[in-house]
């Protein structure tokens, strides 16, 4: 007799992570697995690699539905930082969208000036400390 194993619900299809550090993607990629949020999880190293690899998604037929549905992002970056990165989503990459991707900022910065400026965009934001645990995970569904 065959057993079907029944596949896991997750949370979300997709999300992405965009982080400078490998290994907070690495651990990150892992509590979100664990905690089955989202079944497919990539990864960016920059906010400019993130932002191409979301443009060339949604270039695809179906890049609409492709689009990773919560997207995790770190403030401080070279180059382009979190902030600039969720600027630029808004105002480049959100026309035609039909569902609008949870955004969250993840990021060790302790000001409160950062946590009142991720108020200030026209999506809503989630605001996440570092570590990620599975507990915030469940804040964001």
């Amino acid at each position: 007799m065959i057993m079907k194993v029944k596949e896991p619900k997750f949370t979300y299809q997709s999300a992405l992570l965009i982080d400078d550090n490998d290994l907070d993607n690495f651990i990150n990629q892992k509590i979100i697995e664990s905690a089955y949020f989202a079944k497919d999880v990539y990864t960016n190293t920059s906010a400019r690699s993130a932002i191409e690899f979301l443009e060339n998604l949604m270039k695809t037929t179906a890049g609409a539905e492709l689009l990773p549905e919560v997207l995790f992002v770190d403030i401080n970056m070279p180059v382009m930082d979190g902030f600039q990165f969720v600027s630029y989503f808004e105002e480049k990459l959100l026309t035609g969208l039909i569902k609008v991707p949870e955004i969250v900022i993840l990021t060790s910065s302790l000001s409160p000036t950062d946590e009142e400026r991720s108020k200030n965009f026209g999506v809503k934001v989630h605001f996440l400390r570092k570590p990620l645990t599975v507990e915030m995970l469940k804040g964001i569904s």
